[in-house]
């Protein structure tokens, strides 16, 4: 048992062949390892028994080491130290991996993998999140399909040798997006996550068909050195509404401990033009609370200053986020926050991309 959180189990492939690829899968928990508990509510379950229910893993030619939290935890309990558990994972074992498949539960996936996708930035692996919204145990279970075929991306490579995908992605129901471009639409459906503001990086099918334009280049310069970062933990999130209060908002923009905001806002980037609302923005950035305008629209982007409602947000100081996605912004504002000391320098990280997160 490591003293890092997890435990390693390590499992061969059953193949005449030879390995074509080295992969790591992390199980952190979440539906798609659960099974039902004496009472009959649905309960995190063990790795070795969720194995049983996926012979078809023994058809590939792969090297699978497993790596499993020592307590399974469902993604709604998933906090910043539990991605720092994933990295840590990653970096004790990516070295000997070609690719790394991640089991996560759906409701904070996208949380996660945008987090991750900042962390191991350059990391130049494809690093695969995926899950389901079934147990693996239930026949009409989607957890085989999510399973197996993100092995598959996690293990294809070039004719150069290189990844064809080296990025932090989420598999679901036939997509691949952009693990920082991902949100979970739905909770009964299979479709579970949608990229309203990027191109999917792949369908599959009967094959697995890449939109090669759309994903991120392999950078032959890219750094692997990975270091676990230092989130900053005094972010919100505060989304406008018809009727809020002045005492709503200064709840979150007074409140000494919160440094960055994600400001849910209408359409292109508006809010109320009131002036009590207006003040308590300015002097919000007057105490260098950075504030990040993200549209509450699924699809669009931010266009601060259009529009005379979100021209006095320009005016105040306020951060464009562009088409950035609410779990997108609050885990970059976490990142941004962690590592940088001066004000103006997390405000141009945050209007820059650092790994296709916004365009």
């Amino acid at each position: 048992m490591s003293e890092k959180g997890y435990k390693k189990i390590t499992y061969d492939i059953a193949s005449p062949n030879l390995p074509v690829a080295n992969i790591l899968l992390i199980y952190t928990g979440g539906t798609i390892g659960m099974g039902a508990s004496e009472s009959g509510k649905l309960v995190p379950y063990d790795f070795k028994k969720m194995l049983k229910h996926i012979p078809e893993i023994n058809t590939y030619d792969l090297h699978i080491t497993f790596i499993s939290f020592k307590e399974p935890i469902d993604s709604s309990d998933i906090a910043p130290i539990h991605w720092n558990h994933i990295i840590e994972t990653i970096a004790d074992y990516e070295k000997d991996h070609d690719g790394i498949v991640i089991l996560h539960g759906t409701d904070t996936m996208a949380y996660t993998a945008s987090a991750l996708s900042y962390a191991l930035n350059g990391l130049n692996k494809p690093i695969i999140f995926t899950g389901a919204q079934l147990p693996i145990t239930v026949p009409r279970t989607d957890a085989r399909e999510n399973l197996l075929t993100s092995l598959e991306i996690a293990s294809a490579k070039t004719k150069d040798g290189t990844p064809v995908v080296p990025e932090v992605c989420i598999f679901f129901n036939h997509s691949l997006v952009r693990g920082n471009r991902a949100q979970k639409m739905e909770s009964v459906k299979f479709n579970a996550f949608r990229s309203a503001n990027y191109p999917l990086l792949a369908e599959s099918g009967v094959s697995i068909r890449y939109n090669y334009s759309s994903i991120m280049p392999f950078n032959k310069k890219g750094n692997s050195k990975i270091r676990i970062p230092n989130w900053f933990l005094g972010v919100a999130i505060l989304p406008v509404f018809p009727g809020i209060t002045r005492e709503a908002v200064l709840a979150v923009l007074d409140n000494p401990s919160i440094k960055g905001v994600v400001l849910e806002t209408y359409g292109s980037g508006n809010a109320q033009t009131s002036e009590w609302f207006t003040s308590c923005i300015k002097n919000a950035v007057k105490n260098e609370v950075l504030i990040v305008n993200v549209s509450q629209c699924v699809g669009g982007e931010v266009m601060q200053g259009m529009y005379a409602t979100s021209a006095h947000l320009e005016e105040a100081g306020v951060v464009s986020g562009s088409d950035i996605t609410v779990e997108a912004a609050i885990t970059k504002l976490m990142f941004v926050l962690g590592s940088e000391k001066s004000y103006k320098n997390a405000i141009n990280r945050m209007l820059e991309p650092i790994c296709g997160e916004l365009s």
